[in-house]
């Protein structure tokens, strides 16, 4: 892990993927908007990219891919992308949270077997992914890669054996696989989108002019200029044909009070131009801003976020509180994931690197911070005492999320409880620790309020888990025995 990825990983979430998927009925090339595509999803992931295409006119099965590490613009190139010729494709950006960080683990996935070639790409972690594998393994698989998608890959495959569709052997895999996915598949003539039956992970349809999209999010089909059409809902199977235009299978949906979305992707992981089941992810986050100044009031000048995710919830706390809301921190956007320092030794922090404290915005104010969450908290109390050294008199800490008490199991790279700082602790005591004036949490009952009465998933702040949590490590490199 590099310094820049060890910077992430001490002070912000990460989720696993982004997917996107399009076929041109037309028949023209989709590369180039696949691209597009996974530059606006680029916040989802930043490990490594792909894309896989295929022509549904031409010969069944020949499958053109190019995928490697690193960010979109730097993964592809117009002569990579020249290559790529087809009307129908998946593409893929990463961030791992189980599997290692390799090339190899880089998506989309290609498989060849006796049915023709599969190309997938997956958002989300499996809890059996472990178990299935083991079992796979002992009937002879041999596997290229150290991720669950591999597993969810391979069932598809096999299950296409004894199906008469490829919709079918999707349908038949997720009654096995267990955990949150959202899936975009390509056969040879089909592009097919399904969603787990708890609504974890997001997955949108699109349309522009003859061509029909899945993406992780509304923002990617912006960018393309293609209108929404509509959410994939959790549980279905949705179908892309030139003979079927668009069919749903909804015999995996769950009952709508058992459905559960992760929160995160409105606290912090979607961008907040998105819309996901229908709710806009910056009134979302307006919301929690307004619920922290009625909750957790604080006497102040000045009210500012921590980019990215903490500005517009700084807004909503403005506008509830009158406090007038500014901007304090200057993030540099080219600190990339390849960034390194010059040694070991050197005294210069990463923090500081990436984000600056504006002396003129604070100096000899009292100062409202609002962050999406505090995981371990060594991040939090050096940007707090960047507020103090730029002259901040004061500085009132407000996260727009509860404390972080359990580990996600579902695409979250929440780490493990004694790693929590909320873990053991009390309010108090975190605030001692960050060197905040005052801190204050989102109320946990606010959450189902800030998205409308949606079903959410709140594991992470309650252990209380939609699906029964798993007894090994799923979150580490896969060892087979």
């Amino acid at each position: 892990m590099n310094d820049q990825a060890g910077l992430d990983a001490e002070r912000r979430l990460h989720e696993e993927c982004g997917v996107f998927g399009m076929f041109d009925f037309d028949g023209g090339d989709v590369a180039p908007s696949i691209y597009y595509g996974l530059f606006a999803l680029q916040h989802r992931g930043q490990e490594s990219c792909g894309i896989a295409v295929s022509d549904t006119q031409g010969p069944k099965g020949r499958v053109l891919t190019h995928k490697d590490m690193g960010l979109v613009n730097e993964v592809f190139t117009p002569k990579s992308l020249e290559k790529l010729k087809g009307d129908i494709g998946v593409g893929h950006v990463r961030y791992s949270t189980a599997g290692a960080s390799t090339r190899e683990n880089a998506q989309p996935l290609v498989l060849n077997y006796v049915k023709g070639t599969l190309g997938m790409a997956h958002n989300g972690n499996l809890i059996n992914a472990n178990e299935l594998r083991r079992e796979l393994a002992y009937t002879g698989a041999i596997f290229q890669t150290t991720i669950d998608s591999e597993v969810i890959a391979y069932h598809i495959a096999r299950e296409r054996l004894k199906s008469r569709t490829v919709e079918e052997a999707v349908r038949r895999a997720m009654q096995k696989i267990k955990g949150a996915y959202s899936l975009v598949v390509m056969s040879p003539r089909k592009l097919i989108g399904a969603r787990d039956p708890f609504g974890f992970k997001p997955l949108v349809i699109g349309k522009r002019d003859s061509a029909y999209i899945f993406a992780s999010e509304t923002c990617a089909l912006e960018t393309l200029g293609a209108a929404y059409v509509r959410d994939v809902a959790p549980g279905e199977i949705v179908t892309i044909s030139r003979e079927g235009g668009i069919r749903s299978d909804t015999s995996l949906c769950l009952p709508r009070e058992k459905q559960a979305r992760c929160i995160f992707e409105y606290i912090y992981f979607a961008r907040p131009d998105s819309h996901i089941d229908g709710k806009s992810v910056y009134g979302a986050r307006i919301r929690a801003g307004r619920f922290l100044a009625q909750d957790s009031p604080a006497e102040a000048d000045l009210v500012v976020g921590v980019p990215e995710s903490g500005n517009v919830a700084a807004m909503g706390y403005s506008m509830e509180s009158g406090v007038p809301c500014g901007m304090a921190f200057v993030k540099n956007g080219y600190v990339g994931r390849t960034f390194i320092k010059p040694g070991q030794s050197s005294r210069e922090s990463s923090v500081e690197i990436k984000l600056n404290a504006m002396r003129e915005a604070v100096d000899g104010k009292r100062v409202i911070m609002i962050d999406d969450s505090i995981v371990r908290g060594t991040t939090s109390n050096r940007i707090v005492g960047m507020l103090r050294e730029a002259g901040a008199t004061e500085v009132h800490v407000r996260i727009s999320s509860p404390p972080f008490l359990w580990p996600c199991y579902f695409g979250t790279d929440i780490p493990v409880r004694e790693q929590l700082i909320a873990c053991g602790r009390t309010v108090e005591e975190i605030r001692q620790m960050i060197g905040a004036d005052s801190l204050g949490y989102l109320e946990i009952d606010r959450l189902e309020q800030m998205v409308d009465g949606l079903a959410i998933c709140k594991g992470c702040f309650t252990g209380s888990y939609p699906i029964k949590p798993p007894k090994e490590d799923i979150r580490g490199e896969y060892i087979v025995q």
